[in-house]
């Protein structure tokens, strides 16, 4: 693995929060022992997880303090987000998590008399919320309540003043015709992962403005979603046309999906569970290829592009959160063996090839995997996820440590609250405040009038209610001995969506005529298979990676393990487009 300069400390210091929090839940619990991870190794792993921390931490403070990032070859820091200190921002709930007070006290004292937002500077929209609005808000909820251990007694509230500052500089950006906030190149994740840091700034501030943009780009999205239930890859925020329509679940959508289901489950609003419902039921439809994923047409359905990509591997806890567990440890099984051959995950893994996709070997330190893992080992208590936590440890030690980036009970496990992690792994606490746990009958502390709520009885002794996954056939199972899985248990009887909400999710009919109209390319086709690692003929690896003995999963087509032909796919060439597109 070659580590690049452009690899900062962005996603490093999410990997302390996963893997430091999975160690910990062994070393807490001594009744789980696992085939050579036993709770004295975990301690010292989650140890030696809290040295990396501070190994990064350190040398971010050191030598690019308050720069934004620390370029970690060159010892030199840059600003890349617009000049916010915003890898100490980025840090604060991580510096709670380790239960450092003195550095979490005075980092957010310096933030909170330092930091202003009144500057000319051309920001990204959605990095700026993600990165910088959560990490406010997160280290405001921390620091602000007795309750997380972690409360500072001088502090009046600077972090929200900052954050309320911050999201109504960028307020502007979604005036536009479709609601979806403005970008050069807007990707649905762009416009879609807006909902959680939105919604607990109007929750804390009272002002509803906040949440009500966020939501409307969510509508915006949807409601140009294609007949399939798909969305595609790049929007024009003004036209409302799709640039890109790849469908899948990893680059420039991944978060889409994550915050449906995450704002229902810290809001309770059960229109974000209405469009996840039909969004996750389509997406098992017509983009799971057990246990793969691959991206298709959102308007046919054909497979374009045989590829998992490092920004898939979410998916698996996204499952777990949703109590789809048994797919969820499947897919996770191939993701992971993808980064046991490599000891990354690259940015590409061709699934036709069972290699490096060309120019996608980089690793820029993504966390999405380790967070799968940690959701999964918390769902199952099954030993494997700690030792893929500990071969995640030695991988960022051997791949990705730099010599300039010169133990406990925690918040998250042992804390007063639940916490849903953002997509940049800000802790989100389910506080009164901002959990509407009475609109919705389904997690944590929340309930229904008394016999209100409608179940659907399983014969299974080790199963409780289950829901329809919308109109489709899937369900979520939901299993006692998983404590954090099946967070939708069940629904109040209500009115139905469109009663509700009066909403229409319909394009008008003249966008589809026109859609009608486009010349039908003309398509020849050929056949490749899809086979297992033992018998197809591999293209030699990029430089920078070895391969290992390690079996890589490959796309099932439904039939016995024993079948080695795979799933057989149509490659189609269209004479009015020369890009390849697969068809199951």
């Amino acid at each position: 693995m070659i580590l690049m300069e452009s690899n900062k400390l962005r996603w490093g210091l999410c990997y302390a929060i996963f893997i430091s929090l999975t160690l910990s839940s062994l070393v807490r619990d001594l009744g789980v022992s696992a085939e050579g991870v036993n709770p004295h190794e975990a301690k010292q792993l989650r140890d030696e997880v809290r040295e990396m921390f501070y190994h990064a931490f350190d040398g971010y403070m050191n030598n690019a303090f308050p720069l934004d990032e620390l370029r970690p070859l060159s010892c030199q820091g840059e600003d890349t987000l617009g000049g916010y200190a915003l890898t100490l921002i980025d840090s604060l709930d991580t510096l709670a998590l380790l239960g450092d007070r003195e550095r979490f006290t005075s980092s957010v004292q310096w933030i909170g008399k330092s930091l202003q937002f009144n500057i000319n500077k051309t920001v990204s929209v959605f990095e700026t919320t993600i990165r910088v609005l959560g990490g406010l808000l997160s280290a405001h909820l921390i620091a602000s309540d007795y309750a997380t251990g972690m409360r500072i007694p001088s502090y009046d509230n600077e972090l929200l003043v900052l954050a309320e500052d911050l999201a109504r500089r960028m307020l502007p950006a979604f005036d536009t015709p479709t609601g979806i906030p403005y970008g050069s190149i807007t990707s649905t994740a762009g416009g879609g992962t807006l909902t959680l840091e939105f919604g607990v700034l109007s929750r804390l501030t009272n002002d509803p403005v906040f949440e009500q943009v966020a939501k409307n780009a969510v509508r915006g999205l949807w409601a140009r979603r294609s007949t399939l239930d798909l969305v595609g890859a790049h929007i024009n925020v003004f036209t409302g046309e799709w640039t890109q329509k790849d469908a899948g679940i990893g680059t420039s959508i991944d978060s889409f999906y994550e915050y449906l289901l995450k704002a229902y489950i810290l809001f309770g609003d059960e229109e974000y569970l209405y469009i996840f419902q039909e969004a996750y039921g389509s997406a098992m439809h017509h983009l799971h290829k057990d246990p793969w994923y691959v991206e298709v047409n959102m308007d046919s359905g054909a497979i374009v592009w045989p590829v998992f990509n490092s920004l898939q591997a979410f998916w698996p806890g996204l499952q777990v959160l949703a109590g789809d567990v048994d797919p969820a440890i499947r897919t996770h099984t191939a993701f992971f063996s993808v980064w046991k051959r490599y000891g990354f995950t690259p940015e590409g893994f061709n699934l036709a090839t069972l290699s490096v996709q060309y120019g996608q070997k980089s690793y820029p330190l993504r966390p999405e995997l380790i967070e799968s893992t940690y959701w999964l080992y918390k769902a199952t208590r099954d030993p494997r996820y700690l030792d893929a936590g500990r071969d995640f440890v030695a991988s960022l030690q051997y791949g990705a440590k730099c010599p300039c980036a010169v133990d406990s009970d925690n918040l998250v496990d042992n804390g007063p609250y639940k916490y849903i992690f953002s997509t940049e792994g800000h802790l989100l606490p389910l506080t009164p405040q901002i959990s509407l746990a009475r609109e919705h009958c389904s997690y944590f502390g929340g309930y229904c009038p008394r016999n209100a709520t409608k179940f659907e009885q399983s014969n299974d002794d080790h199963q409780v209610p289950e829901i329809e996954l919308g109109h489709h056939s899937n369900i979520y199972p939901y299993h006692e001995s998983f404590p954090v899985t099946g967070l939708i248990k069940g629904l109040c009887p209500r009115l139905s969506h469109a009663q509700k909400y009066g909403l229409s999710y319909v394009l008008p009919e003249k966008t589809e005529r026109e859609d009608v109209k486009r010349p039908k390319p003309v398509i020849t086709s050929r056949s490749i298979v899809l086979v297992s690692d033992q018998s197809v003929e591999k293209r030699p690896q990029e430089e920078g990676f070895t391969s290992e003995s390690e079996p890589i999963m490959s796309i099932s087509g439904g039939g016995s393990s024993s079948d080695q032909t795979g799933q057989k796919l149509t490659l189609l060439e269209s004479e009015t487009d020369d890009k390849r597109v697969y068809s199951s």
